[in-house]
């Protein structure tokens, strides 16, 4: 191996240093692969629940990826000089919508419609940035028992989703066909073979070959209309504003309760990032600045019409698996994306795929969040109390927001926001119980 190479090699495992293309390019298609797909899902189901146009779907998904890819670039390249208050974290992490937010976005949408989601989002970008500004005092509060009985509850709550997608979609004339269940099985049965079968990138692809598959599957009973691509254009900009933003009380406590937990479980991410692929721990001002970028770019996200952004777990893990931490690396993947979400077209072509294939492939993954979640809770003791915490966090969430029209006698605040989704009880339950239970581990 001759010097330059092994000097590129180096770099890669570096913060700093431009790689060559040929090693740099391989890695950063390899998390553009494990991240577009959990990106781009939750804006095609809140198109679904909000009733949009397939111009407007196209749109929402186009957004998603830029402000995915805007909000990356931020994180790899912080504003601002170290030691002051800095907008990034400056750690090689990807940033993507979050499915932590889906279950109150879907509750949103229904009853208010998309531009009180984007008013919400703005209020929650303002917490995350007073959370990043105050971060060392209340941290505290949100060990990674509560932070993963959060989402534990966001995985559980996702379940009637995906089965309702898989079934082909609830406003589907053909909802529960067999055809459609068929679909959605061999597309999970894809997943499952490659997730445990499969080797290197063909396994961290899984999700997207499933799709791939059950997308190709799906054409044999005529359920893909590729109309929308054709009418779509090949160059198109982010519009300011294009949905609207509305404020309505109620979402913005619910959207912003879940911007404040998020911004605690950045701190997870960030730590796994460096501690994993660093052999260190980030420093105060990296996770200062992580979070305060968070909440900004959520502001103007909401702006450009980009739904609730978050670090992604799966480029978390694997930065820590191949210890890759140049941020050039990172900033290439963030570059395709990017481009993607300035392709129409590309974007169209997603909202082509069926409801049945999408909730085969995605089942698996809220499947992986709720366990994520009760991994979490397991680092901490499982004593009576720390299970008393969970169990009634998770039962209280998951039953109100089951039965909501136990609410119906209180205004119609209450129901939207503690009735429409479970997360928001959930983690007002776990942090009120962890705060006020005695803890036997402080007695000893």
């Amino acid at each position: 191996m001759s010097e330059k190479a092994s000097k590129s090699k180096e770099t890669l495992f570096e913060l700093d240093g431009i790689p060559a293309l040929g090693q740099a390019l391989p890695l950063s298609l390899q998390h553009v692969v494990a991240m577009i797909v959990g990106c781009v899902t939750p804006a095609i189901i809140i198109s679904g629940v909000s009733g949009l146009s397939s111009s407007d779907s196209v749109i929402l998904i186009q957004s998603a990826l830029v402000v995915a890819a805007l909000s990356t670039f931020l994180q790899l390249f912080p504003i601002g000089k170290k030691g002051g208050i800095r907008l990034g974290a400056g750690l090689p992490v990807i940033m993507g919508v979050s499915f932590a937010y889906l279950p109150s976005m879907q509750a949103i949408a229904g009853d208010f419609g998309l531009p009180v989601i984007f008013g919400a989002q703005l209020f929650g970008g303002v917490v995350a940035i007073l959370v990043g500004i105050f971060i060392k005092r209340i941290r505290r509060f949100f060990p990674p028992l509560i932070a993963g009985t959060v989402v534990f509850t966001v995985g559980l709550s996702l379940y009637p989703t995906a089965i309702n997608y898989m079934a082909g979609g609830t406003s589907n004339p053909a909802y529960g066909s067999w055809q459609n269940w068929l679909v959605a099985l061999f597309t999970l049965a894809v997943v499952i073979a490659l997730n445990h079968f499969g080797r290197g990138i063909v396994k961290l692809a899984s999700i997207l070959i499933g799709i791939i598959a059950g997308y190709l599957f799906s054409l044999c009973f005529g359920m893909v209309d590729l109309s929308a691509v054709g009418t779509a254009g090949v160059f198109q900009l982010p519009s300011i504003v294009h949905f609207g933003v509305e404020f309505e009380i109620s979402s913005c406590v619910a959207i912003g309760i879940l911007f404040a937990v998020n911004s605690i479980q950045a701190i997870g991410d960030l730590s796994a990032t460096t501690s994993g692929g660093m052999d260190r721990q980030p420093t105060d001002d990296e996770l200062q600045g992580g979070i305060i970028g968070y909440g900004v770019t959520n502001i103007f996200g909401a702006l450009l019409g980009g739904l609730p952004t978050a670090t992604f777990s799966q480029n978390v893990g694997i930065v820590t698996t191949t210890r890759v931490v140049n941020r050039f690396v990172l900033g290439g993947a963030a570059a395709i994306i990017l481009a993607a979400g300035l392709v129409p077209k590309f974007s169209a072509l997603l909202t082509t795929i069926p409801q049945c294939v999408l909730g085969g492939a995605t089942v698996s993954v809220f499947a992986s969040i709720a366990m994520t979640g009760m991994k979490l809770v397991m680092t901490a003791d499982m004593n009576y109390r720390n299970s008393s915490i969970v169990g009634l966090a998770a039962a209280l969430g998951m039953g109100v927001s089951q039965a909501s029209a136990s609410l119906s006698a209180f205004p119609a605040w209450v129901t939207t926001i503690f009735g429409r989704s479970p997360v928001v009880i959930a983690t007002i339950v776990a942090i009120v119980l962890n705060v006020i239970l005695p803890d036997p581990a402080k007695k000893q």
